[in-house]
Protein backbone atom coordinates (compact mmCIF):
# COMPACT_ATOMS: atom_id res chain seq x y z
CA UNK A 1 0.00 0.00 0.00
CA UNK A 2 1.99 3.53 -1.00
CA UNK A 3 -0.66 5.76 0.59
CA UNK A 4 -1.73 5.83 4.30
CA UNK A 5 -5.72 5.43 4.22
CA UNK A 6 -5.29 7.30 7.68
CA UNK A 7 -3.96 10.12 6.40
CA UNK A 8 -6.90 12.37 5.75
CA UNK A 9 -7.35 12.36 9.84
CA UNK A 10 -4.35 14.84 9.66
CA UNK A 11 -6.56 17.55 8.52
CA UNK A 12 -9.60 16.44 9.43
CA UNK A 13 -9.39 14.67 13.46
CA UNK A 14 -5.52 14.42 14.15
CA UNK A 15 -6.25 13.58 17.79
CA UNK A 16 -8.01 10.98 16.43
CA UNK A 17 -4.93 9.50 14.07
CA UNK A 18 -3.03 10.04 17.45
CA UNK A 19 -4.93 7.68 18.98
CA UNK A 20 -5.02 5.38 15.84
CA UNK A 21 -1.33 5.34 16.10
CA UNK A 22 -1.08 4.74 19.55
CA UNK A 23 -3.36 1.74 19.96
CA UNK A 24 -1.50 0.31 16.57
CA UNK A 25 1.80 0.86 18.95
CA UNK A 26 -0.03 -1.06 21.95
CA UNK A 27 -1.36 -3.90 19.36
CA UNK A 28 2.13 -4.34 18.37
CA UNK A 29 4.37 -4.07 21.81
CA UNK A 30 5.40 -6.96 23.44
CA UNK A 31 7.21 -10.32 22.56
CA UNK A 32 5.09 -13.52 23.32
CA UNK A 33 4.53 -12.99 19.33
CA UNK A 34 6.86 -12.48 16.84
CA UNK A 35 6.20 -9.35 14.56
CA UNK A 36 5.85 -11.66 11.46
CA UNK A 37 2.56 -13.34 13.07
CA UNK A 38 1.13 -10.13 14.20
CA UNK A 39 0.89 -9.09 10.66
CA UNK A 40 -0.42 -12.61 9.34
CA UNK A 41 -2.99 -12.49 11.98
CA UNK A 42 -4.27 -8.96 10.97
CA UNK A 43 -3.61 -10.22 7.04
CA UNK A 44 -6.02 -13.12 7.79
CA UNK A 45 -8.13 -10.34 9.44
CA UNK A 46 -8.41 -8.00 6.42
CA UNK A 47 -9.15 -10.97 4.25
CA UNK A 48 -12.03 -11.75 6.16
CA UNK A 49 -13.20 -7.83 6.12
CA UNK A 50 -12.78 -7.92 2.41
CA UNK A 51 -10.07 -5.17 2.70
CA UNK A 52 -7.65 -6.59 0.08
CA UNK A 53 -5.07 -3.54 0.33
CA UNK A 54 -4.43 -4.18 4.30
CA UNK A 55 -3.87 -7.75 2.90
CA UNK A 56 -1.51 -6.59 0.81
CA UNK A 57 0.65 -4.14 3.12
CA UNK A 58 0.76 -6.73 6.49
CA UNK A 59 1.82 -9.17 4.05
CA UNK A 60 4.73 -7.29 2.70
CA UNK A 61 5.11 -6.10 6.91
CA UNK A 62 5.06 -9.98 7.79
CA UNK A 63 7.95 -11.18 5.13
CA UNK A 64 9.84 -8.00 6.16
CA UNK A 65 9.44 -9.08 9.36
CA UNK A 66 10.68 -12.83 7.81
CA UNK A 67 7.66 -14.41 7.27
CA UNK A 68 8.85 -17.07 4.14
CA UNK A 69 5.91 -17.57 1.14
CA UNK A 70 5.13 -21.00 3.25
CA UNK A 71 3.56 -19.06 5.74
CA UNK A 72 1.72 -16.61 4.40
CA UNK A 73 -0.18 -19.84 2.41
CA UNK A 74 -0.79 -21.86 5.04
CA UNK A 75 -2.37 -18.63 6.61
CA UNK A 76 -4.76 -18.55 2.97
CA UNK A 77 -5.61 -21.92 3.38
CA UNK A 78 -6.77 -21.35 7.21
CA UNK A 79 -8.31 -18.14 5.95
CA UNK A 80 -10.56 -20.53 3.37
CA UNK A 81 -11.22 -23.35 5.79
CA UNK A 82 -12.41 -21.11 8.48
CA UNK A 83 -13.72 -18.00 6.52
CA UNK A 84 -14.34 -19.25 3.07
CA UNK A 85 -13.75 -18.78 -0.12
CA UNK A 86 -14.28 -15.00 -0.40
CA UNK A 87 -11.58 -15.00 2.57
CA UNK A 88 -9.34 -16.41 -0.05
CA UNK A 89 -10.40 -14.78 -3.10
CA UNK A 90 -9.58 -11.44 -1.19
CA UNK A 91 -6.31 -13.17 -0.89
CA UNK A 92 -5.70 -13.86 -4.23
CA UNK A 93 -6.55 -10.26 -5.22
CA UNK A 94 -4.32 -8.68 -3.06
CA UNK A 95 -1.41 -11.37 -3.12
CA UNK A 96 -1.44 -12.13 -6.59
CA UNK A 97 1.59 -10.28 -8.47
CA UNK A 98 3.47 -10.80 -4.99
CA UNK A 99 4.54 -14.39 -5.51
Amino acid sequence: MSDNPLKVFERMDPELLRLIGQNRDFAFSGTALPQKYKHILVMVIDAVHGAPQGVRANAAAAMRAGATKEEIVEAVRVVHEVCGAGSAYTMAHALGDMF
